[in-house]
């Protein structure tokens, strides 16, 4: 009798716990749907009262792509998949040898790290004439600042491993790239999804690089001008197609890390 009493409380409470995790499936889902259904909507406007479009169409994606209006969104999305390409690549090289020195090398002044004045100095340097090179340097030379999630997990390989390929022979280059890369590809994955996300949704920095450059938007940037007051109305779908064309990097990206 206990027993049966013990298995139909656990039945009762998976049963709570998959009504639960079905209510926040459908809350995350949800907005997901309802930007993909307005990416099709044939009627304009940027508020409606109904969820699903009385008419769909592809003309929101065709006048977004292939017609140059007030928007240049190809060239936008061009601009933006060039920086976070690069970004990344870079970032993800940084990120790594700063976190594997700080992780394994011991020297002085190893701890203190600032902040620095960076608009000022890409000023100085004579670099903000080029906004998307101002854009990369800045996302890849700031990268390193984030090695701290890496180091720890290199904290957590056994430094054994590196004073045994010492006593073979090898150097420390050879014992970053022969063992500790191939022991490492969970932080690697980590660091590729976070560096290629970081100038792809960034905005505040790109509306203070940019300024009035609009060849050298960015998407994050381009997309929030169509939300302004005089082009909601006309351009809101259009935006919804756009943002359904911005997360089709990062999902394939997520997918490949896997």
């Amino acid at each position: 009798k206990q027993s049966y009493s013990y298995h139909r409380k656990q039945r009762t409470i998976n049963i709570v716990i998959q009504i639960v995790l079905l209510i926040l499936g459908l809350m995350w889902i949800l907005p997901l749907l309802w930007i993909i259904l307005t990416s099709f909507r044939a009627e304009p406007g940027s508020y409606t009262s109904y969820f699903w479009p009385k008419s769909f169409t592809l003309d929101n994606y065709s006048k977004l792509i292939l017609v140059d209006q007030q928007f240049k969104f190809t060239k936008w999305f061009i601009n933006t998949f060039i920086v976070a390409v690069v970004s990344c690549i870079g970032s993800t090289f940084i990120v790594l040898a700063v976190s594997y020195a700080l992780s394994r090398l011991r020297f002085k002044m190893r701890k203190p790290m600032s902040m620095v004045a960076i608009y000022y100095i890409l000023k100085g340097l004579g670099l903000t004439e080029n906004p998307l090179v101002c854009l990369t340097l800045v996302y890849i030379c700031g990268s390193g600042l984030t090695y701290y999630i890496a180091k720890g997990f290199f904290d957590t390989i056994p430094k054994s491993l590196d004073e045994s390929a010492y006593l073979d022979g090898a150097t420390r280059s050879q014992v970053f790239f022969r063992i500790t890369i191939p022991l490492s590809k969970p932080i690697i994955v980590y660091t590729v999804l976070t560096t290629f996300m970081a100038p792809w949704v960034d905005y505040i920095f790109p509306s203070m690089i940019c300024g009035a450059n609009y060849d050298s938007y960015t998407v994050a940037l381009g997309m929030f001008k169509m939300l302004e007051r005089e082009f909601i109305g006309t351009y809101y779908t259009q935006f919804a197609a756009a943002a359904v064309l911005v997360s089709i990097p990062i999902g394939a990206l997520f997918i490949v890390m896997q």
